[in-house]
C-alpha cells in the first residue's frame, strides 16, 4: 500500500514526501541559533589564537574561518547526509528543522537529490575534518599549511560549482519564492565562493614565493 502523501510547502508541488512534518521552530529561531553558535565558535578561536603574539591577524581570521566552516560541514551537512528522513521529524530537533527550513530555498535537499547527496557527503566526511586540520596546521605553523588550505578551498569551489551547475541543468526551480531563492540559495552559498577563492589566491602566492626563495638559496649555495 502506497504511503499517504503529506502536504508540504516545497517546489515542485508534486514532490513526494510521505510523512512530512511541518517546520516547528520559527525562522528567527533557526537562523538565530546558527548565528549565535557561529559567533561563539569564532570568538573562542579568536581568543585562543590571540595567545600567541607571533600569530598574524590574517592567520587568526583564517583559523576562525576553518573552524566555522569545518564544524558546519561536519555537524549540519553531516546530519543531512546521514538522516534521509529528517523531514518526518516531529520533535523540533534543531538540525532537522534547519534542513526543512533551508529546503524552502532548495528543495533538492528534502527531495534527497543524488547530486546533492554526493557533494554534501564528500564535504562532510572529507572536507570537514580537513578544515579542522587546517586550524591545527596554522596554529602550529606546519609546512603543509598552505597546500592544505589550497586543496580544501579548491574542493569547496568545486563542490559549490557542481551545486549551482546541476541546479541550472535541472531547471533551477527549487525555491518557494524569490526571497528564499536569493537569501538561502544565492547569498548563503556565495560565502563558499568568495572566501575559498581569496584563500586559494593567497596560498598560491605564498607557495610560489616559498619555492622561489628556495630556488634562490640553492643558486647562492653553488
Amino acid at each position: 500500500m502506497e504511503a499517504t502523501q503529506s502536504p508540504h510547502p516545497y517546489v515542485p508541488r508534486d514532490l513526494k514526501l510521505p510523512g512530512y512534518a511541518p517546520v516547528l521552530l520559527s525562522q528567527l529561531t533557526i537562523l538565530g541559533v546558527y548565528g549565535i553558535a557561529s559567533v561563539l565558535v569564532v570568538a573562542i578561536i579568536w581568543f585562543i589564537s590571540g595567545r600567541s603574539p607571533k600569530r598574524s591577524t590574517v592567520d587568526r581570521i583564517l583559523m576562525c574561518w576553518w573552524a566555522f566552516t569545518g564544524l558546519t560541514h561536519m555537524i549540519l551537512e553531516g546530519y543531512f547526509v546521514f538522516s534521509p528522513e529528517f523531514y518526518k521529524d516531529k520533535s523540533a530537533f534543531y538540525l532537522s528543522e534547519v534542513w526543512k527550513e533551508y529546503s524552502k530555498g532548495d528543495s533538492r535537499y528534502v527531495g534527497r537529490d543524488s547530486a546533492i547527496l554526493a557533494v554534501e557527503g564528500l564535504t562532510a566526511v572529507l572536507e570537514g575534518p580537513a578544515c579542522l586540520l587546517a586550524v591545527y596546521a596554522i596554529a602550529k605553523g606546519k609546512s603543509y599549511s598552505y597546500i592544505l588550505q589550497f586543496a580544501i578551498s579548491l574542493g569547496q569551489l568545486y563542490g559549490t560549482a557542481v551545486y549551482f551547475i546541476t541546479a541550472l541543468l535541472e531547471g533551477d526551480n527549487f525555491a518557494v519564492s524569490p526571497l528564499y531563492y536569493y537569501a538561502y540559495y544565492v547569498v548563503m552559498n556565495s560565502f563558499w565562493i568568495v572566501i575559498p577563492t581569496a584563500i586559494s589566491i593567497r596560498c598560491w602566492k605564498k607557495t610560489c614565493t616559498a619555492f622561489n626563495n628556495q630556488g634562490q638559496k640553492k643558486v647562492k649555495s653553488r
